[in-house]
């Protein structure tokens, strides 16, 4: 494997780190980035070492959150165990939906969530302390069962997804929606591992290199997040909502 390919892949998993513990959407740039460095990979094997290299920035991220943003743990127990039980399911059938069917549908629920919360400016800006009702509960297992299926399959967008929806039907803000969707996502890509690692559909090495960049750009996501707060995080949540729909629109309408 050439210096330059490995430096390159570095580079955009240490971005995608950062980018992705603010507030999602790290496999936005470390997926393309692997196809456009293994064009002929397996799709299966690019989304295994995406994981890879993934869960441990996802991993850093949480715990530096559980540290300083207080989550209720019967909730994220919920949350984890739903999204790991759905997300194993949606890795087993990502050979059998084709993607060309899941983008139209993506693309249409990202613009309905970009204008949602470009409209409403109070959006995620304030949390509101909840006593753990049943229905509280349920509504977050709902999340992560539908949510982490979706990553499970596909991918693109599940901390925007995520987001939205805890601060939707959790009703707190985009801080601790960021929180809670780092337990999520560390929950699906721990899932999404147990299929592809015993079927071969990760590269190890590389994936354990990306892996370290990531987790050094998890460390400054997060102290960027805890620093400056939810308004900023609601300003990079647009602008990457607004990048993947343009991205998707660009796949679907332009090259097929």
């Amino acid at each position: 494997m050439e210096i330059e390919i490995i430096l390159s892949l570095l580079f955009f998993a240490f971005f995608a780190g950062a980018i992705d513990a603010a507030v999602g959407g790290g496999g936005l740039i470390q997926i393309p980035a692997l196809m456009n460095a293994f064009p002929n990979m397996a799709t299966a094997t690019l989304f295994g070492t995406n994981k890879m290299a993934s869960i441990c920035g996802t991993a850093s991220a949480a715990f530096s959150y559980l540290r300083r943003v207080k989550l209720a743990w019967k909730l994220l127990v919920v949350i984890g165990i739903a999204a790991f039980i759905s997300s194993f399911a949606g890795a087993a059938c990502v050979t059998l939906i084709p993607q060309s069917i899941l983008k139209p549908f993506v693309l249409v629920m990202l613009i309905i969530i970009a204008t949602y919360t470009f409209m409403k400016k109070q959006f995620g800006q304030v949390h509101f302390q909840q006593s753990l009702t049943t229905k509280t509960l349920v509504l977050a297992g709902i999340g992560g069962l539908v949510i982490g299926f979706y990553d499970g399959i596909f991918g693109p967008g599940t901390g925007s997804f995520f987001i939205f929806y805890f601060i939707r039907f959790l009703k707190v803000d985009f801080l601790h929606a960021s929180a809670l969707s780092k337990i999520g996502n560390f929950m699906t890509n721990f899932a999404a591992l147990s299929f592809f690692i015993p079927t071969g559909h990760v590269l190890f090495s590389l994936g354990l290199m990306m892996a370290v960049a990531n987790v050094i750009g998890s460390v400054v996501g997060v102290k960027m997040a805890l620093k400056y707060g939810s308004g900023f995080i609601r300003i990079l949540f647009l602008i990457l909502v607004v990048i993947l729909i343009l991205r998707l629109s660009y796949q679907i309408f332009f090259t097929g």
